[in-house]
């Protein structure tokens, strides 16, 4: 499986736990308003559709960030697989955030947001980053696993 692969399915596993933690804080709270789907969708000029924002934050997540972070992941600068996931989505979390700033529609920020929106958001990376990193990290050990057993004439014997 090449390393884009690789990125696609971590990236669809990060993206599916980041999805959890959106839903029930917009679900149970809603605790940190607006949601990032709601921030999405004001940024891409559909305020208020919120199924908008969710649909790009899904394709953002598992189709544009996951494979990215597998073609970037062997050049980051950490050690281990956790690590270069948080690295990669801090530094996704900077360039999301100038984004918002720079192209945020009006109602971005609007009432109550404000620095607990912000911290959430940042939050949400992280846990992104980890999710994505360990599962990327598990795909490149078990190809390695099993690239190791090829070329050792089969499976071992228990």
């Amino acid at each position: 499986m090449s390393r884009v692969k690789k990125g696609l399915v971590a990236g669809l596993a990060a993206t599916v736990v980041v999805f959890v933690l959106e839903g029930i804080n917009q679900f149970a709270g809603p605790w940190f308003t607006p949601s990032f789907p709601a921030i999405v969708a004001s940024m891409i000029g559909m305020d208020g559709n919120v199924a908008v924002g969710w649909i790009a934050h899904f394709l953002m997540g598992t189709v544009v960030l996951g494979p990215l972070f597998g073609i970037l992941c062997p050049r980051l600068p950490t050690d281990t697989q956790a690590t270069k996931g948080i690295a990669f989505s801090v530094g996704a979390f900077v360039i999301m955030m100038t984004g918002v700033f720079l192209f945020g529609g009006p109602s971005t920020f609007a009432g109550d947001a404000g620095f607990g929106v912000v911290a959430w958001l940042l939050i949400t990376n992280v846990v992104f980053g980890i999710v994505l990193g360990l599962v990327y990290g598990e795909l490149v050990t078990r190809e390695k696993k099993a690239a190791k057993l090829m070329s050792a004439g089969g499976i071992p014997a228990h």
